[in-house]
């Protein structure tokens, strides 16, 4: 069975999206630190991809790798994944309370009317419109801080991006046919249903460059209406292929072959 790794991509929306680049604003990990990755928590990451062989040096098995984007600046990617909805019902339930109690006691001056009205407005938030394309996983949402509250004024309140998605991941490892990445469907609601894998051929050693074309989101107003602006930015980074034999952690048996029972004596 391939050895699966995960590779973590995270990145500094806020700061990408200023700066129009994700140079310097991407911070890449894996789980592979102590089988040769290198450059962990930086922008050159390098995953080390040690292959399986046989005896005989075939190639035993290709290897996986998992992409997962993140965000700085954002709500956890653990919350449920129907959180911001649930938020933005919320306060929209909660703006109806204060109304009703607004009509059943109304203030003594038009004055105090006013101010309350205004109140409970700026309390409601504000609703993103849904375009086509941010239609299904941005819908419904209001602008909310990373704490998961409303933000009152979204000229001045900071304010939670969308995460990052992954769009395309090609490049050299891909043109030399070393990686074969497609996106796929998953029940992990904390990847919103979808991330992108790729099988790497292990059969020939080397360091190879790809890039990933990753998608942030900018809230812009347009029409005196707030909406998320899609912005597509890439990155590179390196997979490192090697043949090397590598240690054991569960046997502790060294760089050897694995020990092998004998097979007990048939009856």
């Amino acid at each position: 069975m391939p050895q699966q790794l995960a590779i973590i991509v995270l990145v500094d929306v806020g700061n990408a999206l200023e700066s129009g680049t994700l140079d310097g604003n991407t911070y890449l990990f894996d789980n592979m630190k102590l089988q040769g990755s290198t450059n962990q928590g930086t922008g050159e990451l390098v995953t080390a991809i040690n292959g399986s062989y046989w005896l005989d040096g075939s190639q035993a098995s290709e290897q996986v790798l998992n992409w997962l984007p993140y965000s700085l600046g954002s709500i956890p990617p653990t919350v449920p994944r129907g959180y911001t909805a649930e938020r933005a019902r919320q306060t929209d339930q909660q703006a109806l309370a204060d109304l009703d109690a607004l009509s059943v006691k109304p203030p003594a001056t038009d004055t105090e009317a006013a101010a309350e009205l205004g109140r409970i407005k700026r309390t409601v938030g504000t609703r993103i419109k849904t375009t086509r394309r941010t239609r299904g996983r941005l819908s419904g949402q209001k602008i909310l801080d990373v704490t998961g509250q409303v933000v009152t004024d979204e000229n001045t309140g900071a304010h939670s991006y969308p995460a990052p998605v992954i769009t395309d991941v090609f490049g050299a490892a891909v043109d030399e046919k070393i990686m074969y990445p497609a996106e796929y469907g998953s029940p992990d609601l904390v990847t919103d249903g979808w991330y992108w894998s790729a099988t790497v051929d292990t059969s020939r050693p080397g360091t190879y460059a790809y890039s990933m074309r990753i998608q942030l989101h900018r809230l812009v107003q347009e029409g005196g209406e707030a909406l998320w602006q899609p912005v597509n930015l890439t990155c590179q980074s390196d997979i490192k292929v090697t043949s090397a034999p590598r240690r054991n952690a569960f046997t502790k048996a060294g760089v050897g072959m694995l020990p092998i029972p004998p097979s007990p004596p048939r009856p």
